[in-house]
């Protein structure tokens, strides 16, 4: 497991924790795991993808940037991790009036 980068500003839900592991050479995936036990799995851990993190590494210095998931397998398009929730790193595409409702 990969320790968690030192930004994310996120604390788990109640009930769940974060794993963060790799995916590609310089992209890591963070999961929410649910502390919970299912029949429908044989009582194995319940595993949800939040997000993904690429990393650029240079010579001088090293960044990262946030992703939303397409799926568990699909890196999406960049996100502002302060616009982010606890439970996923993707965006709503609420119309105006669902805007209003939030």
């Amino acid at each position: 497991m990969i320790e968690l980068p030192s930004d994310f500003i996120h604390q788990p839900p109640k009930g769940y924790r974060y794993e963060s592991i790799q995916f590609k050479t310089n992209v890591d995936a963070i999961w929410t795991v649910s502390d919970y036990r299912f029949l429908y799995n044989n009582g194995d851990e319940s595993r949800c993808i939040w997000g993904f993190v690429k990393h650029k590494r240079t010579k001088r210095s090293s960044t990262h940037t946030y992703h939303a998931p397409i799926n568990c397998n699909k890196v999406g398009a960049e996100v502002n991790i302060n616009e982010t929730s606890p439970y996923t790193a993707m965006q709503l595409n609420l119309t105006p009036l669902e805007q209003f409702f939030v």
